[in-house]
């Protein structure tokens, strides 16, 4: 079949062709207003990971993503960075005590306390319902590319400026990715399923695209149950700061936090359009943004520059190179164990499926985006947590 294809651009030169191929047809739907595909590119569904989309008055639960609201949290710490190997205990026992991990994680005694919780839930009927399930998790990390680790920061001669820290100087700091659990996953699965059953009209390949007109009523409460889950978002990573400074007894200097897997109401050449960033960043001139690597991999803070060609967008990651069952028949931990030890990285926990190997070199990635961000502090990681291996991803 011939598409009509709005016209997108496309940022590195590595991507594989089944995300090409999906960028296509999210570019050939008729509500589809612009388009550009990231550099960490790989196969979602519906929409890449790493694909950016424009539409006319109208969201596309899947081209948003299953886990609403995913998002990257860096905490800057007055600890002095020779504690985390002096002091590993200490700091693996804030991230095991303070955070859960995998499918269902939450907090059976002590719930997190925040004032999300006291917003309207009943903007949808699966908000409502699974309201006391998001209160038990909130303030866990789920699995999958999940994480919660410390590392060192070492902010540019830009970075020491726009962050307020110290010129020459490396910092402790606290990296967490997360997004809204299992109440996003049920908002995404709820609402993408009443899309695909309003558009019966779109091929297989097309199917996960079905789009919610901005004007129905199912839309506009796709959108508030979206907002919803994007505040939670933001709250179970405050909570886990929140709760690992004070473990610490740590004074938090700065934080830099952004979603990647949204969509937002915005102006592009003299035209309102919904955006949908699924695996990209936020990359306004002047925004400040996360970018992580891998477990053994660096992770920038980043400053966009506001470029209209990517819809004013960055990659929100290194971006996978291979899928989860492939990376688990491919590798053992013998293989991986040299890396980590090379790096100076002590891994808690995590399954085959997330060893660095499976991802892209995040500094190619960088490289391929200088046009859309600026690189103004490296984060190293150090000690990490992920779910344990056995455990479904959540992303």
């Amino acid at each position: 079949m011939l598409l009509m294809i709005t016209p997108y651009r496309q940022w590195g030169i590595d991507l594989d062709p089944q995300s090409v191929r999906q960028m296509e047809i999210a570019c050939a739907l008729p509500v589809t207003v612009r388009g550009a595909l990231m550099p960490d590119a790989h196969v979602g569904y519906g929409l890449p990971i790493g694909g950016v989309l424009a539409t006319q008055n109208a969201v596309i639960p899947y081209a948003v993503g299953v886990d609403i609201a995913c998002r990257v949290k860096l905490s800057v710490f007055d600890i002095p960075v020779e504690k985390l190997a002096s002091k590993q205990d200490l700091f693996r026992g804030a991230i095991e005590r303070e955070t859960r991990f995998g499918i269902g994680a939450q907090f059976t005694k002590q719930q997190r306390e925040h004032a999300v919780m006291d917003h309207d839930w009943s903007v949808s009927p699966i908000t409502r319902r699974n309201k006391d399930k998001a209160h038990a998790q909130l303030g866990s990390s789920g699995s999958g590319t999940h994480f919660v680790e410390f590392g060192i920061l070492t902010p540019g001669s830009v970075g020491s400026v726009v962050l307020g820290l110290e010129p020459d100087k490396t910092y402790l700091a606290l990296l967490s990715h997360s997004g809204s659990r299992g109440t996003g996953a049920q908002v995404c699965d709820h609402y993408s399923k009443l899309a695909m059953s309003k558009h019966p009209e779109l091929s297989n390949e097309a199917r996960h695209l079905a789009w919610l007109d901005m004007d129905g009523a199912e839309g506009q409460e796709y959108w508030a149950a979206m907002n919803l889950m994007g505040e939670y978002a933001s709250a179970n990573h405050a909570c886990i700061h929140e709760a690992i400074a004070r473990h610490l007894g740590a004074t938090v200097l700065v934080s830099v936090e952004n979603h990647h897997n949204f969509a937002w109401r915005e102006r592009h050449a003299g035209r309102d359009v919904i955006v949908h960033r699924k695996g990209a960043t936020p990359a306004d001139a002047g925004a400040l943004g996360v970018i992580p690597g891998s477990m053994a991999s660096p992770c920038y803070v980043v400053r966009g520059r506001g470029d209209e060609g990517s819809l004013r967008s960055a990659a929100h990651g290194a971006g996978r190179v291979m899928s989860r069952r492939q990376a688990k028949r491919t590798f053992r931990w013998q293989q991986v164990q040299p890396l980590l030890q090379q790096r100076g990285v002590t891994l808690l926990s995590a399954g085959l499926d997330e060893v660095p190997q499976v991802y892209k070199d995040i500094d190619a990635v960088m490289a391929a985006q200088g046009d859309l961000v600026e690189a103004i502090a490296r984060f190293d990681p150090r000690l990490v947590k992920m779910a344990p291996a056995g455990e479904r991803a959540e992303d």
